[in-house]
């Protein structure tokens, strides 16, 4: 009985993390797309199933500390539905977070993440300011570089001092059209 109360408490924090972006999270959307819009590019659709991966990160980064030693904030634990990932600078396992939304959702392509943390909780405008002072993260949010292909969908996440974004180039089928 314990098993099945417990299981349908962790579908009901998934789906409550599938429904909607907070205050904040909405706020860094929608700093970005005015962003985008400053450079002439076109908005990215919200994806829930990016959505979904965004929320569950800043989750287990937050509660798990799986960015410890050489694993950076793309790492996830091994406490969770999913692989777990020791991400390092040298980018050699950068599969293991590029499969993340179709490993923990129906999403059909790869997903690509920016991360930032703080100490304290992060505001949207902070993690927007961290990125756009960084060259490859602010190549990622303006689809410059090897980022040169559009994003079809967008995925947020702010918990706990942690804030990601996740990007695709595949539309994402649970969108409403």
């Amino acid at each position: 009985m314990k098993a099945i109360v417990f299981a349908m408490l962790l579908l009901t924090a998934l789906s409550c993390q599938s429904q909607s972006l907070n205050q904040e999270e909405q706020v860094l959307f929608d700093l970005i797309m005015q962003y985008r819009k400053t450079k002439n590019l076109p908005p990215i659709p919200l994806s829930p199933s990016l959505t979904i991966v965004a929320q569950t990160h800043a989750h287990d980064l937050a509660d798990n500390n799986p960015d410890q030693d050489r694993c950076n904030l793309h790492s996830w634990s091994n406490k969770g539905s999913w692989s777990a990932c020791c991400y390092t600078d040298d980018h050699a396992k950068a599969q293991c977070m590029w499969d993340k939304p179709s490993e923990l959702t129906s999403y059909k392509g790869n997903g690509y993440e920016i991360s930032a943390w703080s100490s304290d909780d992060i505001s949207a405008s902070t993690a927007l300011d961290l990125w756009q002072s960084s060259p490859g993260h602010h190549a990622v949010i303006i689809n410059s570089g090897i980022w040169k292909s559009s994003w079809k969908a967008i995925g947020i996440g702010i918990y706990g001092g942690y804030a990601l974004v996740w990007f695709g180039h595949e539309p994402d089928a649970q969108s409403k059209k």
